[in-house]
């Protein structure tokens, strides 16, 4: 049996329906709205305006994108542990001698974490989370074949470079796809049983030779197909699955853009 990953909701940017409108719009569109809040981030040393940026972001993913487990713990669990965790580092690493001393947060022995060195650890913490979380925008609603194409369809980028992207990109579940075949192989056969570190060690030993076999014999079958199709042979090629560049992509550059900026104006 053939398995394909991306034959279920495949091309959903080329305009197939979807409830929430991220999905629907280009991938460059998504990539090109928050780039130059997150530039820009980079040189902000306040705690508003990070904060509103990821307001912001929480904002456009909370309407625009489906909602999974991965990606509710990724939002409301791993980005605020990720602000306490590195804000508490960097605060740790912060050089008193450059903080303000007027409020003592921790002191032990002759060690003293100040108010200032709390507030400049905090502040890079949301930054680098801002910067993230606007990342998500296209990360969590964009597949990787979508964006190869759209570089391919609207950059012009060469073909021979997008089409190697797609392959790399399906290689990947693939190669997951053989190795569950191969997991649930031995553990019929009752191959390398057990608890423990040990077992788990020889378990994954004996998963190294069955998958660089198969993905020998995978590369083998995408270079046979690519020339029978005469891959490389013309400067450009048909597509199949077109990604368009819409009005409506334009309107959310636009629109994000707008916001960004007066987000920087007024916090």
């Amino acid at each position: 049996m053939t398995v394909d990953p991306y034959a279920e909701g495949a091309d959903i940017a080329g305009g197939a329906a979807s409830p929430r409108f991220l999905y629907a719009l280009n991938p460059l569109a998504k990539l090109a709205a928050p780039l130059p809040a997150m530039l820009l981030l980079v040189f902000v040393r306040d705690l508003a305006t990070p904060l509103a940026f990821i307001a912001l972001a929480y904002v456009t993913l909370l309407i625009g994108m489906r909602f999974t487990r991965t990606i509710a713990l990724t939002l409301f669990v791993a980005l605020p542990v990720a602000v306490a965790i590195v804000g508490f580092g960097l605060a740790v690493w912060t050089d008193p001698a450059n903080v303000s001393h007027d409020v003592v947060v921790l002191q032990i022995g002759g060690w003293t974490l100040y108010g200032g060195a709390v507030q400049v650890g905090l502040a890079t913490a949301l930054r680098l989370v801002a910067i993230v979380a606007l990342a998500l925008i296209a990360g969590t609603t964009t597949t990787g074949p979508d964006l190869a194409r759209s570089l391919v369809q609207q950059l012009r980028v060469p073909y021979r470079v997008g089409y190697t992207a797609i392959a790399a990109f399906r290689f990947v579940p693939r190669f997951r796809h053989e190795l569950d075949l191969i997991r649930q192989a031995h553990r019929i056969r009752g191959a390398h049983g057990g608890r423990g570190p040990f077992a788990a060690i020889a378990r994954g030993a004996g998963y190294v030779v069955p998958l660089l076999a198969g993905a020998i014999r995978h590369a083998e079958r995408v270079a046979l197909a690519m020339d029978a199709r005469a891959f490389g042979a013309h400067p450009t090629r048909t597509e199949r699955h077109t990604v368009p560049f819409r009005a409506r992509d334009v309107v959310f550059i636009l629109i994000f853009w707008a916001v960004s900026a007066a987000l920087f104006v007024l916090v």
